[in-house]
């Protein structure tokens, strides 16, 4: 089990590359190809809303076929042929297209490790493997901020494209290849969504679970990259920098978080706790939007290490799911908080357009704000959540 899990981190490595390579191709697309930040807000909204939508076949096929073939050919297919698209481009649709077949080929792989974890070891363990799991998968961040912008200025950003199109293709058959599928549970093919939807329990945190990772994943997959460059005139280089700033905070966040409910006695104050500072830090954001780049980039890195609150809020619902339905619950969970980016990316990018033609900051500005309100709501509800521990 033990190169299973290896090739699964390595996939999840991919799923967060392609989550945020786009802050980096930022200017490279706009002088290739014209393509404004409005238009990948829209991309990579594609790219969440298609790994959202393909949680609830995952959470089936998790129960009833196992991770290995779950993740390995939808990897194969959509991580490969998406990253070739990609490549291929010309134009807005191809992005958008791309985007959209890569997220679907990223949608199994962090809830196949999920499913083996909830399954083959102690639930109190759940936590802390999950967010090892993430810390590993955001290496992949790491690799998308200057070591992109490297490639990309070194042998330009199509060639870069063809390279991880066929490096998705190798990691996908060594997930075919490695990978071992836990015993099923009994009844793993009876029950449905519908099971876990009638709890009401979930329902105080489902919202959370919606709100959780937009700011993060929106601010280091996209914004960061215009924001830099609009408001400071930061160049690719240095916006790669920051992205490894930001990157690494995450990287320590998802890894701090991961040990606390077991520390603590609690899940829901870690993830109550954690939350209400990213709301902190973002309206530092929205008084300080053009002070200083310095200052900018270490809110939002502080926001990357305070928002990675992620794997506490899948153990935290985990805890009430029944065992024939595990994957099944993990992808729900995953379903709202993948699918709450899309929905979100797509609104920043119609704010970006809106206030776009006055001052350079405007636009985001009104892009933390609507972070900052949507969180705050989602904190609120999930106040009220009962809490769990294993």
């Amino acid at each position: 089990m033990q190169s299973g899990l290896l090739l699964l981190g390595l996939a999840y490595v991919l799923s967060q590359f392609f989550r945020a390579f786009l802050a980096v191709l930022t200017t490279p697309l706009r002088d290739a190809l014209g393509i404004e930040p409005a238009v990948l807000a829209t991309a990579s909204g594609y790219w969440f809303l298609a790994f959202a939508a393909m949680q609830i076949p995952v959470g089936r096929a998790l129960d009833t076929i196992g991770p290995r073939r779950t993740a390995g050919w939808l990897l194969l297919v959509g991580g490969g042929g998406g990253a070739a698209l990609f490549a291929l481009a010309q134009g807005p649709l191809y992005i958008h297209a791309a985007m959209a077949l890569i997220g679907v080929g990223c949608s199994p792989v962090l809830m196949a490790s999920f499913y083996i974890f909830a399954r083959e070891y102690p639930p109190a363990r759940f936590a802390t493997l999950a967010a090892l799991m993430i810390g590993i998968g955001t290496v992949g961040n790491l690799i998308s901020s200057y070591p992109l912008a490297f490639a990309v200025d070194a042998i330009g950003w199509r060639a870069a494209l063809w390279g991880l199109a066929a490096v998705s293709a190798t990691v996908a058959l060594g997930v075919l290849i490695t990978v071992r599928d836990p015993a099923r549970a009994e009844a793993a093919g009876d029950g449905s969504l519908l099971d876990l939807l009638r709890m009401p329990v979930l329902w105080l945190i489902i919202p959370i679970m919606f709100v959780n990772y937009a700011p993060v994943a929106a601010v280091r997959g996209l914004w960061i990259g215009p924001y830099l460059r609009d408001v400071f005139d930061l160049q690719t280089s240095q916006i790669g920098v920051a992205t490894l700033v930001m990157s690494l905070a995450m990287i320590v966040g998802t890894l701090a978080y991961g040990p606390l409910d077991r520390l603590l006695g609690t899940r829901k104050w870690v993830v109550f706790g954690g939350n209400t500072l990213t709301i902190v830090l973002l309206a530092g954001l929205i008084t300080q939007t053009d002070r200083s780049a310095t200052l900018s980039i270490a809110m939002m890195a502080a926001i990357g290490f305070f928002g990675a609150s992620f794997p506490v809020i899948i153990a935290h619902a985990r805890s009430f799911f029944p065992a024939h339905l595990t994957g099944r619950g993990v992808t729900l969970m995953n379903l709202f908080g993948i699918g709450g980016v899309g929905v979100m990316q797509f609104f920043s990018g119609q704010l970006h357009t809106a206030y776009a033609g006055g001052a350079p900051a405007a636009p985001y500005t009104a892009i933390f704000v609507f972070f900052a309100v949507a969180l705050a709501f989602g904190v609120a509800i999930y106040a009220l959540s009962r809490d769990s521990t294993d």
